[in-house]
């Protein structure tokens, strides 16, 4: 879902992640799901929840970004949850994209699903800072994405090179190399926020040479009981490195020089965070309940809260909210916490989800030709419907 809300700027932050039905992403099918159908597909519960509880992660990251430097173990916190965050909601993303291709039917809902509200919100976003932050001089640029919508032109890209990377023999060292190779390239720029997406990238492509059995293996209970210690080490470190360790190679959207660090930083840290990230997301999927929850339906709604939320963190941001001394205390962070995890929850629902439809899922068919192979198989089921008609 990568910082949220880079200190004295507002060009770059992270977020969700793929989503189905909106963002381009098929909705999850599986045998061993229960029955439960959305627009006539399969969902296999196990995939909507981990991408809500992804989101609700997200979302409580963004809230934790303007407090976490008065407290060391929110900071720790913090570093924890953006090390698997993204990663896990990128993974699966790449999961359910094995199966894209140039078909026309697929580029219409990539372009209706994550190009379109690309445009949109990129468009938003600083028209919303003109108006509450009183800066008449916000910027509109399609260029160089603002806060959240990185991950909408990460995911475009992504997509449309998925042929690619189902082409050739090594596409996860390949997407390893690349990444690599972009941390010691500060040359690359801000221009549609290509460090983010060429180093998150071997997320999406593990995701894309994955295979169903890979995910059952995570959800073992001996997997699920050795995560506690993990994640437990995982805080005890992260609080050793808070003051010694800068946060933003979590964000994975600057190259090593451009944090001081020398080039050769830039490799290691690359597979060293690839590891961290991997363990980490496994040990989230451990705890990912594999049954339909309450919450199991808002995991379709997830780009809704992804994109939506936002608004929220910079009206805050902008309006001085998170000033309030209260804020800064341990029981004003954990209101904080609960209070983003509640807010995304609702973005997601469905009476969210139609008021926006309009930005998220247009269908926009006045913009299309009409493909030849739909044409005739609607000509088909009109044929097939004339019959059975006659014969009754």
């Amino acid at each position: 879902m990568t910082n949220s809300l880079r200190p004295n700027g507002d060009r770059k932050a992270p977020l969700p992640p793929a989503q189905s039905p909106a963002g381009g992403v098929p909705s999850p099918r599986s045998p061993q799901s229960p029955q439960k159908k959305q627009n006539g597909k399969q969902r296999d519960a196990f995939f909507d929840n981990a991408k809500y509880l992804a989101i609700v992660l997200v979302a409580m990251g963004h809230a934790w970004e303007p407090l976490k430097g008065d407290s060391r173990i929110l900071e720790a916190a913090y570093q924890v949850v953006y090390a698997f965050h993204m990663p896990a909601f990128i993974l699966i993303s790449g999961y359910f994209s094995r199966s894209f291709d140039m078909r026309p039917d697929r580029l219409k809902r990539l372009i209706t699903g994550v190009a379109v509200p690309y445009i949109i919100f990129e468009t938003a976003y600083p028209l919303f800072k003109r108006w509450i932050d009183d800066d008449p001089g916000q910027d509109i640029s399609l260029l160089d994405p603002w806060y959240l919508t990185w991950f909408l032109v990460a995911l475009f890209i992504w997509r449309l090179t998925t042929p690619i990377w189902n082409l050739v023999r090594w596409p996860l060292p390949l997407a390893l190399g690349l990444a690599m190779l972009a941390t010691v390239t500060p040359e690359i720029g801000d221009d549609l926020d290509l460090q983010r997406v060429l180093q998150f990238l071997p997320f999406f492509v593990l995701g894309l040479v994955m295979k169903p059995e890979h995910f059952h293996m995570v959800r073992r209970r001996s997997v699920r009981i050795a995560s506690v210690p993990v994640f437990a080490a995982a805080l005890a470190f992260s609080w050793w490195a808070v003051p010694r360790m800068n946060t933003a190679w979590f964000y994975h959207r600057d190259a090593a020089q451009e944090l001081g660090a020398p080039w050769w930083a830039g490799p290691v840290m690359v597979l060293a965070m690839f590891g961290c990230s991997l363990v980490l997301t496994a040990c989230f999927f451990a705890w990912v309940p594999r049954r339909h929850m309450w919450f199991t339906a808002l995991g379709a709604g997830t780009l809704y809260g992804y994109l939506l939320h936002g608004f929220l963190v910079k009206a805050g941001d902008y309006q001085g909210w998170f000033e309030a001394t209260w804020f800064h205390q341990p029981a004003g962070q954990i209101a904080v916490t609960v209070l983003a995890a509640a807010v995304v929850t609702v973005l997601c629902t469905k009476p969210v989800q139609r008021m926006f439809r309009f930005a998220m899922e247009p269908k926009m068919a006045w913009a299309f030709k009409r493909d030849a192979a739909e044409l005739a198989r609607e000509r088909q089921s009109a044929e097939r419907r004339e019959r059975e008609k006659v014969s009754a």
